[in-house]
């Protein structure tokens, strides 16, 4: 406990008991008077509420009317997003292995049309032959 907390309940200790010493030395006219504002205060005063929070997943693309909703129809609308997710990466993935054979088709056609053997292209000493060939030859 701080020195700050100490203090102030001290201090509260030292008005409750000046009141209390006090207290009896009010005139019975002025006690009836406080009793009669203290019931009045009371029955004018609002009942409080006490509402635990309550937490509604929001999504931005889900209508306000589906979140209330019966059940079933609840559930389908807070899973749709997962659906589309879902739906949107096998489809991305599927693009990507379209594009990839057609890169490897490509290779592939580009191999077979060329006049030299396909053996030529495992040799690894004619890699070397095309290497310094293609340096050597000036394109100018």
């Amino acid at each position: 406990m701080s020195s700050l907390e100490t203090k102030e309940l001290e201090f509260a200790r030292q008005v409750r008991r000046a009141l209390d010493e006090n207290a009896a030395g009010i005139p019975s006219v002025a006690v009836d008077r406080l009793a009669a504002a203290r019931r009045a205060a009371l029955a004018r005063q609002k009942p409080e509420t006490v509402s635990a929070p309550v937490f509604v997943p929001a999504f931005a693309g889900v209508p306000a009317g589906l979140l209330a909703a019966p059940r079933p129809q609840r559930r389908f609308a807070l899973a749709w997003p997962l659906a589309a997710l879902v739906v949107s990466l096998v489809g991305i993935a599927y693009w990507e292995d379209q594009q990839r054979t057609a890169e490897l088709a490509d290779i592939d056609a580009a191999m077979l049309s060329d006049d030299l053997p396909l053996n030529a292209y495992l040799d690894h000493g004619f890699n070397a032959y095309l290497s310094r060939a293609l340096s050597g030859r000036s394109f100018g």
